[in-house]
């Protein structure tokens, strides 16, 4: 518990991946990513449950030796490549709590696909939930103001070329821009109310948890192998 307010991580892993087949059982420094995440719970005692979402057996099985619960399995109808986060964070506070009997106030959805993760980036976005009564929190990266949105280029027929944004053409000096974020898929807390009562994952009253250093989020081959440099370089295992 923290504040109060009963936590639970769900950790959504399906089996089913376009560009690394099995992604989630893939391993980075000698651990599979799914794995990752319930070795990370030792270092985050106020966490009350830790499950993963999946529609795959061997998914559960290791997850389950890292310390996740994997108490159910997620339908079919969950399981695409198109289905939003929203839906699957609902379905698991709604099992675990028919199964566990209890209210979780608080949900922190940690995706095995960024495995560079830091348990205090973990802990800052349910501390910045909780003490400032939030409806979500997510972790951010700053963009580099290079690749701002008013500096992109859409390209037409023939190859006309165009700003993506009207103002764009206006823009002479990197100070008129104003800085801009991208959310970095590093850890992401909401209360139970914005996912279920709102069905969102932003809600009306959010905050940021800007950090800094390598925040990877694995789509391809090319990922993992950073991944494995940026562990290695931080002498991780």
């Amino acid at each position: 518990m923290y504040g109060g307010k009963r936590l639970m991580v769900v950790c959504p892993a399906r089996g089913g991946s376009k560009g690394v087949k099995l992604k989630n059982l893939r391993p980075v420094g000698g651990v599979a990513i799914v794995a990752r995440v319930g070795h990370l719970m030792r270092e985050l005692p106020e966490i009350d449950r830790a499950v993963v979402s999946t529609d795959h057996d061997e998914i559960a099985r290791v997850a389950e030796a890292a310390g996740l619960a994997a108490p159910f399995r997620r339908p079919e109808a969950l399981s695409g490549d198109r289905i939003g986060d929203i839906d699957v964070l609902r379905h698991a506070i709604l099992e675990m709590e028919r199964v566990d009997g209890v209210v979780y106030d608080v949900v922190i959805m940690l995706q095995p696909t960024s495995p560079l993760r830091t348990a205090e980036q973990v802990r800052a976005t349910f501390v910045k939930l909780v003490d400032e009564n939030l409806d979500a929190v997510w972790t951010v990266t700053p963009a580099d103001l290079k690749y701002h949105p008013k500096k992109a280029l859409t390209v037409g027929p023939g190859g006309a070329l165009a700003y993506y944004d009207p103002d764009g053409g206006r823009i002479v000096a990197r100070q008129q821009l104003q800085p801009v974020y991208y959310r970095n898929g590093l850890s992401y807390a909401f209360a139970r109310r914005c996912l279920l009562e709102r069905g969102a994952i932003m809600g009306e009253r959010n905050g940021a948890v800007v950090t800094s250093g390598p925040a990877i989020s694995i789509d391809t081959e090319e990922d993992f192998a950073a991944v494995e440099a940026a562990l290695a370089a931080r002498g991780a295992v």
